[in-house]
C-alpha cells in the first residue's frame, strides 16, 4: 500500500497501522511522479490528511490520472476531499471547524463500516467540507457536524472517511482500515517486520 503524503501530522501513523495489520506499507510524497507509483505497482493507495484546503492557489494536488491505476483508494480527511474535488464534487468551507471526537451516524454497514456500532466515536479536524458528492459516490455515515463524513464508490473501489481511522481516539479505527485492506481491497495480511 503507497500512503500519499499530503502533510498530515498522522501520516507515519497510517503507514504503521496499515503495517500493523499485516500490509506493507511505504509512505510517498503527494507529488511523486505518476510514473513512479505505477513502477511501485502498489495493490492499494491511501491518500492522507493535510492542513490546506482543496480550492486554495498552492493546494497539494494528485493528478487526476492517479484514479485511472485500477487500484482501491481511501481518502482520509484532506484525502476524502481531495477525491471529491477530483472526481466532479465540490468541497467549501464549514460553516463550523470540527475538531474533536464525533459520533458516527451509519447508513450503510455494507463495505467500510461493516461491524462498526452505530454511534461509534471518531476523531475530527477539518475545517471544510464536501458540498456536492462526485457522480457515483453514496453517503455512508455522516456526524451532527458533517453531512458527509463517509462516502464510498464501491464498483469503482473508492473509499473516504472525514475523520481519522488511524488515531486512538476513533474507537474502531483499526475495523475502518481493516475493512478496506482486507474486504474491499482484497490484500492478504501476510506481511510481518520478521518477513
Amino acid at each position: 500500500v503507497l500512503v500519499l503524503d499530503f502533510g498530515s501530522k498522522y501520516t507515519q501513523l497510517i503507514a504503521r497501522k496499515v503495517r500493523e495489520l499485516g500490509v506493507y506499507s511505504e509512505i510517498f510524497p503527494f507529488d511523486a511522479p505518476l510514473s513512479r507509483i505505477k513502477k511501485e505497482a502498489p495493490d492499494a493507495l491511501i491518500l492522507s490528511g493535510g492542513p490546506q484546503s482543496v480550492y486554495e492557489k498552492n493546494a497539494p494536488l494528485v493528478p487526476a490520472e492517479i484514479f485511472s491505476l485500477g487500484v482501491p483508494v481511501l481518502g482520509i480527511c484532506y484525502g476524502l476531499q481531495l477525491m471529491a474535488h477530483l472526481l466532479g464534487g465540490r468541497v467549501q468551507p464549514s460553516a463550523k471547524r470540527e475538531y474533536g471526537f464525533a459520533h458516527l451516524e451509519i447508513k450503510d454497514r455494507g463495505g467500510l463500516l461493516k461491524g462498526l456500532k452505530s454511534g461509534s466515536q471518531v476523531w475530527m479536524s477539518h475545517g471544510d467540507r464536501v458540498e456536492t458528492l462526485p457522480p457515483g459516490f453514496a453517503i455512508t455515515a455522516r456526524t451532527a457536524n458533517a453531512r458527509v463524513a463517509v462516502f464510498e464508490d464501491p464498483s469503482r473501489r473508492f473509499f473516504g472517511v472525514q475523520f481519522h481511522p488511524e488515531v486512538i481516539h476513533t474507537r474502531q479505527g483499526k475495523d475502518v482500515l481493516a475493512n478496506f485492506l482486507f474486504r474491499l481491497a482484497g490484500l492478504e495480511p501476510d506481511w510481518s517486520m520478521k518477513s
